[in-house]
């Protein structure tokens, strides 16, 4: 069984940081791509940014330059520094991870738990 626990959201004024970060426990084989998506109030869940397993990187251009992924394969772990936070910004961000959890299964997604990030104007 795999388990993603996300932490890092909370509540920050525009033009703050706050550094989001997700871990993997459980049975883990192999660990392909992840990112990070988010939905705000009455809005469909939108990807943010990726990250492939040799660290290639994409970004949705609203948060181009002011976001930043990255993994520590040796933790199971994903994170997210945001800068330059805008209210626009404001949303549930979930973490998704590509996990083979044993040899010979193919790759399955799955999803924290979603971590609520509020930037006041």
């Amino acid at each position: 069984q795999v388990q993603l626990v996300e932490s890092g959201g909370g509540l920050v004024q525009a033009g703050g940081s706050l550094r989001l970060s997700c871990a993997a426990s459980g049975s883990i084989f192999s660990i392909n791509a992840m990112g990070w998506y988010r939905q705000a109030p009455g809005k469909q869940r939108e990807l943010v940014a990726g990250i492939s397993s040799v660290s290639d990187t994409n970004y949705a251009d609203s948060v181009k330059g002011r976001f930043t992924i990255s993994r520590d394969n040796a933790k199971n772990t994903l994170y997210l520094q945001m800068s330059s936070l805008k209210p626009e910004d404001t949303g549930v961000y979930y973490c998704n991870f590509q996990i083979k959890p044993y040899v010979g299964n193919r790759y399955r997604d799955y999803w924290g738990q979603g971590t609520q990030v509020t930037v006041s104007s």
